[in-house]
């Protein structure tokens, strides 16, 4: 089948003379070498890789694969001028690099069809099936729907395909596939949108792949994101690293040697291999900790492989033996594993001359691991056997984006909440009971709350740090023992937001507080209807199930408690719904509904708003209008900003009044009209504290001569007060005059 492959397709796709070729042998590799041209890649190549892994028969799937993209691309050229196919097939070679199933391999080569070609869904499902066809659509950006912003498609395409991989591990494989190559041929783009797409890789591919434990992807993804981001900077210091490499090599060569004769003499068979930091790792720590390039010394470091375990220690020991360990330089990723299940030691010794070289010691699976993350054992097992740790955190992380979109309804939102996630750097803490509990770094006591379970998270009230009473914001470290203090009445509070660190925290928190406003809401809109019903003369229990199961279908509600929130966010007002609950009730087909009045308290929450243009106090005539979407707005009466709305539109305001006994402390705008002198503010101030007011805003407006006026908000619970402290304000000689400031007019108590 490959001969019929090479003569119908490889004259197509003659090799050009830039094709990619091995890098010359030697014991000090540089990181990444620049990928060679892939102007001309044939199937005939893609299919000689497959069959080192994969039976004749699903080779030949792969092929009708590839018929149909060629077929739909046909005609079709990259901005580099080549044909379009090139990119589908070095797509499925990556992908192939890394194992991956027919399945896989098919989406790999019909990723783009949906977008840019006649191909339907239909036709893939018809052709390869279902589970292809929805790797294929989950790879497909959503640029046939309409969006106000380019920013508003880029999120909701993001947030598709990270759903799409959170129920298969493949999309988001041939997705990183996907992005490698085009960031391999990123030079045929305009600078502009070279350095958009690079800022998008960095931000959120580069991370993924990490996240998945794709350190070799990782790494290349951010090098080549720099030098499309920063190219004049990566050039100086591609040129200062390749000057590096000639006068270092002899240094290199020293410890290859040393080490290697070290270890042999410990009876440890094992692989010795120098590596160089990536351009930008180099970069990062001179921005990081504003070093210049010669003040980077470990540019160099060396990497150790063994066959088990044990080993691993062993030649650490050997090591340290050979050249003096730092101190606080020696991590222990094998017995606790980062998040992305990678797993070494890490030690940083003084090597010859001082200079400081940096060693990973692993097995073979754990480098296999390294390299490759998930997609070195991608394939999660259906029945039997246990699943590797690598699958285990996998698994575990795209669970916890299905709880994130759960709580989340806005895309940018979901996506900002990702990219918190992806931090590569982790600390690890343990709970009272031994368990250890990895969060990314910066994370405070109340996101290991949040972790640990969600009702945790919500009445949370504080934490014990390694026996000691800490606030919920208190940063954690690695192992540091952590106890969270809960009380069943404790709720989240909005503050919480500006210190969490995780996605999750930050996504349960929004959906807490979304759930308490919206129960404010409806208990607001419940009582509304209620007393409309009452100014009728019909009580609530009155009306039957008949009568709310018509209502709710004709308003598209499923319980009353969605309805009664929609009028306690303003989007209906409670007349409306109680002349659709009583339609067909004897004596109220052609009756008005009359308003009704309902009283405040101020404990009604965020479903009730006082007006910022008058500030109403109890004891002040007051009128609410019901905003859409907002809740109830409570005027003044005399209010002239009111007014001037109610003429508008009369139908959306209410009749309130203060109940008997306020539940809180309301604001109330004041200006103090004084001589200047000193000590003036501090007497104000006093004489406001000794009546039990609290003091929120102040501001000095200066006039001319020798006086100035304090234009203050203060807290108080009725007019009473309010003419209480005018009274105490007016005893200061100082004070002019005491005026209260509402509705673009000033009155005075």
């Amino acid at each position: 089948m490959l001969e019929t492959v090479r003569s119908l397709f490889g004259p197509r796709f003659r090799k050009s003379a830039g094709a990619e070729v091995a890098p010359a042998a030697g014991k000090v590799e540089a990181s990444f070498a620049k990928p060679a041209s892939e102007a001309a890649i044939s199937f005939a190549q893609l299919a000689e890789e497959l069959k080192a892994y994969l039976p004749p028969r699903d080779v030949k799937a792969v092929f009708e694969a590839f018929k149909v993209s060629d077929s739909g691309h046909l005609g079709q050229v990259r901005a580099s001028g080549e044909p379009y196919i090139t990119h589908p097939i070095a797509v499925a070679r990556i992908c192939a690099g890394w194992r991956l199933d027919v399945q896989a391999l098919q989406a790999a080569l019909l990723h783009d069809v949906l977008e840019d070609t006649e191909v339907d869904r239909a036709l893939i499902t018809e052709k390869f099936g279902a589970t292809v066809a929805d790797l294929v659509d989950g790879l497909s950006k959503l640029d046939r729907l309409e969006f106000t912003t380019r920013e508003q498609q880029q999120a909701e395409s993001f947030r598709k395909m990270l759903l799409a991989m959170s129920r298969d591990i493949r999309v988001i494989l041939v997705k990183l596939a996907d992005r490698l190559h085009n960031m391999r041929t990123l030079g045929a783009m305009a600078g502009e949108k070279r350095r958009r797409i690079a800022h998008e890789t960095m931000d959120i591919y580069a991370p993924i792949a990490h996240r998945l434990g794709l350190n070799q992807v990782y790494r290349e993804l951010q090098d080549m994101s720099f030098a499309n981001m920063f190219p004049m900077r990566h050039d100086v210091l591609e040129k200062a690293v390749a000057a590096n490499r000639r006068n270092r090599r002899e240094l290199v060569g020293k410890v290859l040697t040393s080490v290697e004769e070290a270890l042999k003499k410990s009876g440890l068979p094992v692989e010795v291999h120098g590596r160089e930091k990536t351009l930008y790792g180099i970069y990062r720590k001179m921005v990081s900790k504003h070093l210049s390039f010669s003040q980077v010394l470990d540019i160099y470091g060396f990497r150790v492989v063994v066959e088990n375990d044990a080993q691993c220690y062993l030649a650490l020991g050997a090591i340290h033996a050979l050249y003096k360990p730092v101190p606080a330089k020696f991590k222990d990723y094998i017995a606790i594993p980062k998040l992305n299940g990678y797993q070494s030691l890490h030690t940083t010794v003084r090597g010859p001359y001082g200079t400081p070289l940096e060693f990973q010691i692993r097995t073979r699976d754990m480098h296999r691991i390294a390299e490759s993350g998930v997609a070195a054992h991608w394939l999660y097992k259906t029945s039997g056997g246990d699943l590797s740790e690598v699958q285990r955190q996998t698994m575990a992380w795209m669970q916890s984006l299905l709880d994130i979109q759960s709580q989340t309804g806005d895309s940018s939102e979901f996506i900002e909440n990702v990219k918190i996630d992806l931090f590569p750097d982790s600390v690890y803490v343990f709970t009272p009971m031994g368990k250890i509990v990895a969060l990314p770094r910066g994370a405070t006591a109340l996101d290991l709350a949040y972790a640990v379970h969600t009702a945790i998270g919500n009445t949370a009230i504080g934490a014990r740090i390694n026996g000691e009473d800490a606030p919920l914001r208190f940063e954690l470290r690695s192992g540091d023992v952590v106890e969270i203090t809960t009380s069943e009445g404790s709720r989240p509070n909005p503050a919480w937001l500006t210190f969490v660190r995780t996605g999750r925290a930050r996504s349960e928190i929004r959906h807490a507080l979304k759930s308490a406003n919206r129960d404010e809401a409806a208990a607001l809109g419940e009582r509304l209807v209620n007393q409309t019903l009452n100014s009728l003369g019909v009580a609530p229990a009155q009306l039957t199930a008949e009568a709310w199961q018509r209502t709710l279908s004709d308003t598209g509600n499923k319980v009353p408690k969605d309805l009664y929130a929609e009028v306690g966010q303003g989007k209906r007002l409670p007349a409306a719904v109680v002349a659709l609950l009583l339609r067909g009730i004897e004596g109220n087909e052609e009756a008005g509904i009359p308003g009704t009045q309902l009283t405040i308290s101020g404990a009604e929450g965020a479903a009730v708003q006082f007006a910022a243009c008058c500030m109403p106090i109890p004891g002040d005539g007051i009128m609410a209008v019901l905003g859409k979407g907002h809740g109830l707005l409570v005027h003044s009466a005399d209010c002239q900003v009111a007014q001037r709305q109610r003429q508008r539109d009369p139908e959306r305001w209410i009749d309130v009044a203060w109940a008997e006994n306020p539940e809180r402390s309301f604001p109330a705008r004041v200006k103090i009209h004084v001589h200047e002198g000193k000590g003036v503010l501090a007497k104000v101030a006093s004489a406001i504290a000794e009546n039990s007011a609290n003091i929120l805003r102040v501001n000095n407006e200066e006039e001319p001569g020798k006086s100035s006026t304090m234009d203050l908000v203060i807290e108080v619970e009725s007019r009473p007060h309010l003419a209480q402290v005018f009274r105490s304000l007016r005893r200061i000689q100082a004070v002019l005059r005491v005026q209260r400031h509402r509705a673009g007019e000033q009155s005075t108590e």
